[in-house]
């Protein structure tokens, strides 16, 4: 079946409309004063769309012949004035001669249907559309070149090589004097993969902060500064700023970006002993809020303690001490410096790193470790091969799920791209 859909959003000078699927030519010069057969591939003609007689519109058509094109199929993009009518009108033209609007991704999941990229690729391509900052844009442009499939590819070579050698074993266990398969080299091996995936799955906490932003905690006692640090850093009015303690009950979020960085603030409730039940829950949050904090901004004022609260190894603390001659939250004084900070304590990422930011990939790889993992123990403990094998299987197989290799199945697809945008 052939689709169509807006491709660009509304309300712009101009408005593509892309067309794919086996009539995508057919239908489209049905409307033009062109034959898009006719048309050299990759390339654009100008022409007029029409209505019978009636010239809607003047527009730009490209064309792309399969397999050369985003989908892998036959396909043409017109590029109209973005007027609603128009853009409405050529749709309901499309319609008319046999075309049906695109569901939400559908364009690249025919591209991955087709073979024109494999599933981590495809849902690198709604992170490129939502990326919103330079960390984010290139993590999503890593993806979408294959940096995660060739990985994928590395680890299923060294799976399968140990998978042969475990069953040339079983092939010859009758023969007594013949060892294919060395169980302690079997047993590196095994753990080379293992310690290959175990830090890809590590990586994942580091591309969810940088994907949702990532979460700095501000806490101290009350009255010292926080809300006001917060409306500072956000350059807008966001929490109440006031003199009367308890102010804050609540966790108050809201983002910025720094150094091509989203971090993701959250201004906690002031920690101090008190007997108000409400104040006592939002003092709770403050904590629960410290705990979740990858950064957190500590602050106090002169004469008044830093708040005492745990801190993990993995967590960067910095210490703002507010109303003095080097801060003053409420003048901006010392701002450029906190900024500088917490650029400096954002996760680093080379340009030949692979970080893990899809929550699916992150729970194929936890599932694929937990079968190597009986791997491992059953190497140690001289269990048989055709037991291992079928757990070397099974870590193959989980594996393939995130580049599509080995699922096909209505419902796993449909959820992955329903939440695509229409046209892409």
């Amino acid at each position: 079946m052939t689709i169509c859909a807006l491709a660009t959003a509304p309300g712009g000078a101009l408005g593509i409309i892309r067309v794919s699927g086996p009539d995508a030519f057919t239908t489209v010069s049905s409307l033009c004063s062109i034959s898009c057969d006719r048309v050299a591939a990759n390339t654009t003609r100008f022409t007029r769309i029409k209505d019978g007689e009636e010239v809607i519109d003047e527009a730009m058509v490209a064309v792309f012949r399969a397999p050369h094109s985003y989908t892998g199929e036959d396909s043409v993009e017109i590029s109209c004035h973005g007027s609603l009518y128009i853009l409405n009108k050529v749709l309901e033209l499309l319609i008319k001669n046999g075309c049906r609007m695109a569901r939400p991704g559908e364009f690249t999941q025919r591209a991955y249907l087709n073979g024109k990229m494999d599933l981590s690729q495809a849902e690198a391509v709604a992170d490129l559309i939502a990326s919103s900052n330079r960390a984010t844009h290139h993590l999503a442009m890593s993806q979408l070149r294959g940096g995660i499939s060739t990985e994928l590819s590395r680890l299923r070579e060294q799976l399968l090589k140990l998978t042969s050698l475990l069953e040339l074993e079983l092939d010859f266990s009758d023969h007594e004097d013949l060892e294919f398969a060395d169980r302690s080299e079997l047993l590196q091996l095994t753990q080379t993969i293992d310690a290959h995936i175990t830090h890809l799955a590590q990586t994942f906490e580091v591309g969810n902060a940088l994907k949702n932003g990532i979460p700095v905690a501000i806490v101290g006692a009350p009255n010292v500064g926080k809300s006001t640090l917060l409306n500072a850093l956000l350059g807008e009015e966001r929490a109440i700023v006031s003199d009367i303690q308890g102010t804050t009950r609540d966790a108050i979020e809201d983002t910025i970006q720094l150094g091509g960085v989203t971090f993701r603030f959250i201004d906690t409730a002031g920690i101090r002993h008190t007997d108000d039940q409400i104040e006592n829950l939002g003092i709770e949050r403050s904590m629960a809020a410290a705990q979740r904090a990858r950064i957190i901004l500590m602050m106090t004022e002169p004469g008044v303690p830093y708040p005492d609260i745990p801190v993990r190894d993995d967590q960067t603390v910095i210490r703002i001490e507010n109303k003095t001659d080097n801060f003053q939250a409420k003048f901006g004084v010392g701002l450029d410096q906190l900024r500088q900070q917490l650029t400096a304590a954002a996760p680093k990422t080379a340009d030949n790193d692979v970080i893990v930011t899809n929550a699916r990939h992150y729970e194929a790889l936890v599932r694929a470790r937990q079968h190597l993992q009986r791997v491992l123990d059953g190497l140690q403990s001289q269990l048989s091969g055709d037991l291992l094998s079928e757990d070397l299987r099974l870590t193959l197989s989980t594996l393939a799920e995130i580049t599509g290799g080995q699922i096909t199945p209505n419902e796993v697809l449909g959820n992955i791209f329903k939440h695509f945008c229409v046209g892409k």
